[in-house]
């Protein structure tokens, strides 16, 4: 069982909202691939987003990001997809570009696993 905070009409109160999920983290009553070979994967990553309405601009805040992430981080983050899409809403950036990044990277795991071997190693 997961919550999800949703915000009720603009208003600033939450309220949580209980939700069925398998160990994959998706809902029990998600429709499964019927074919043996077919799956929903637990893939554990998550979007990193930047939104401005010149396309260069943000591309270059998401490679500054990563720049820094990765000298953080010690490594290369595993990022698997770059998403560009666009909002033509009226007051809303145009350019959306997400970069779909593994969420242990950005939680810090590879930094503890460090820490946890060195620790380790030394004593």
């Amino acid at each position: 069982m997961s919550e999800l905070a949703s915000q009720k009409s603009g208003i600033e109160n939450t309220e949580s909202i209980a939700l069925d999920l398998d160990e994959a983290g998706v809902s029990v009553d998600l429709p499964r691939p019927e074919h043996r070979g077919d799956q929903v994967q637990g893939v554990p990553y998550r979007p990193v987003e930047f939104r401005d309405d010149d396309l260069p601009t943000a591309l270059e805040r998401a490679a500054s990001w990563l720049r820094s992430t990765q000298q953080w981080l010690g490594e290369p983050v595993d990022v698997i997809a770059i998403h560009l899409d666009y909002d033509d809403g009226e007051g809303s950036p145009y350019y959306d570009v997400k970069l779909l990044c593994n969420e242990e990277d950005l939680a810090g795991a590879p930094i503890a696993l460090r820490e946890q071997a060195s620790k380790t190693a030394s004593g």
